[in-house]
């Protein structure tokens, strides 16, 4: 058995590149970063170290980056590490790239208006997945 999941809140480095493919696949690519704070124990100082992440999202994810996620949106995203290899043309050397291959997507920022109306358009978290779960909603508890 093993799990291949990433788990990620930080915010966006620049607008997403949104690219159509054919069939009316959409695909979209940004940069997320993320942050951690940490003590120095030579001098005891703080320091912030940040790592980039490559974000790839399709079909419905694409669609709500290419409508709602911009550069510095908040976002909390689950997804996949994906690593591809290809061979550079120039140096004939073997080339990798890590991207998080993103299955769900939850908008942290606040809306930008208090219209109960837009915020209500607005959504909040959209995810590639399907729910296969047949539960009776008026059974639950809550």
């Amino acid at each position: 058995m093993s799990l291949n999941k990433v788990m990620l809140i930080g915010n966006v480095g620049r607008d997403p590149e949104i690219r159509d493919l054919p069939n009316d696949v959409k695909v979209a690519r940004f940069p997320l970063a993320t942050s951690e704070k940490f003590r120095s124990k030579n001098n005891g100082e703080v320091n912030e170290q940040t790592e980039w992440h490559n974000i790839v999202c399709w079909r419905s994810l694409a669609n709500l980056a290419e409508n709602y996620i911009k550069k510095g949106s908040r976002l909390y995203i689950e997804g996949r590490i994906r690593t591809s290899s290809w061979l550079d043309k120039t140096t004939q050397e073997k080339r990798y790239s890590t991207e998080i291959q993103a299955d769900s997507i939850v908008l942290l920022d606040r809306a930008p208006s208090t219209d109960n109306r837009e915020l209500a358009q607005q959504p909040n978290q959209i995810s590639n997945q399907t729910n296969t779960d047949d539960t009776n909603s008026d059974d639950l508890p809550f």
